[in-house]
């Protein structure tokens, strides 16, 4: 039997160091290759304490960089997307026959370009969102945005092959970016099985958020709706689970608004089957989000039995779902 080959991901952040839909995603794909055979090598910034290199759940982490805030302050941090980019170039003396490098945050794109030609390897990227040079001059302004257009734009022109993980944003890779090369859209899935198995929670709400709280979230959205639907409904219940730079305004506009009784923010889930318990225990799960590539909480929420609101906003995958 023919040897199976062994493969490599580039991504800055892992499953379950950092709680997203592309850590899940490259989590379930992996895991999965590894147990069908596959030598399966993760490169990443360096979560966890003791050696570089550990295994976990079958595949081989490898931390090629310190770990490093991947925001600086409500924004991605440049800093840390250029030092993981140049610390790619030490898979230079690494053993792979393919990698799937993530386009967040570009610069690894440029590095593993360089990486692969040195040694006749094929780099695939996985293109999550396509962000455009509307978003990025309102995102960093002037010369900051339009040199990050520059970026992105050039970057779609280094894989051998892009897949995109919604229709959306293969769309966009085209339309946008111009990228004319080899596009698959592979969607993101989620485990049934274990969101099945969750135990729903003695945890109670009417109304639940789950993510990454960022300013494009809108969750700040979600919690005026509270305030307009507690005139009718003085005792609804909105439970915020998750982490991120806006979460000091979140609880400084709770307090405004003076619903803090109506409100309870929750850091993230150690354990996903907690999560999935907690929305079992909701009503509702609204995704007030602008921009999503994909959008994988909403096939969570779902897979849990709960109904999902959302917004019509052109930059949200999340709509077609």
């Amino acid at each position: 039997m023919a040897k199976l080959p062994t493969l490599a991901f580039v991504s800055d952040a892992v499953y379950p160091y950092n709680k997203g839909g592309k850590e899940t995603r490259l989590f379930e794909i992996t895991t999965r290759l590894s147990k069908r055979g596959y030598d399966v090598h993760i490169y990443c910034m360096k979560w966890w304490d003791g050696t570089d290199d550990r295994v976990e759940n079958g595949v081989t982490l490898h931390g090629i960089c310190p770990l490093m805030p991947l925001y600086d302050g409500p924004r991605r941090s440049i800093k840390q997307g250029v030092l993981f980019g140049l610390a790619c170039f030490r898979l230079i003396t690494a053993k792979f026959d393919v990698v799937d490098v993530d386009h967040m945050p570009f610069f690894p794109l440029y590095s593993m370009r360089v990486v692969c030609w040195l040694k006749g390897k094929k780099m695939i990227a996985t293109w999550h969102e396509v962000w455009g040079q509307k978003y990025w001059q309102e995102y960093l302004g002037g010369v900051k945005g339009h040199i990050a257009w520059w970026i992105e734009r050039v970057s779609v022109l280094f894989p051998d092959q892009i897949n995109a993980v919604s229709q959306m944003t293969a769309d966009r890779l085209r339309k946008q970016l111009k990228y004319s090369g080899k596009l698959s859209v592979i969607s993101n899935g989620i485990d049934l099985k274990g969101i099945q198995s969750a135990k729903k929670s003695s945890q109670t709400s009417d109304v639940i958020f789950a993510g990454r709280l960022l300013k494009h979230k809108n969750v700040d959205v979600l919690l005026k709706a509270i305030d307009i639907v507690r005139n009718t409904q003085p005792d609804v219940k909105l439970i915020i689970a998750g982490e991120g730079p806006e979460k000091e305004n979140l609880l400084s506009l709770s307090k405004k608004l003076k619903i803090e009784k109506n409100v309870e923010f929750l850091p993230f889930q150690e354990d996903i089957k907690d999560l999935y318990g907690l929305i079992k225990a909701s009503k509702v799960f609204v995704l007030p989000s602008e921009r999503e590539g994909f959008g994988l909480v909403v096939l969570e929420a779902n897979a849990c039995g709960v109904p999902v609101i959302t917004v019509n906003c052109p930059d949200n995958a999340a709509k077609e779902l």
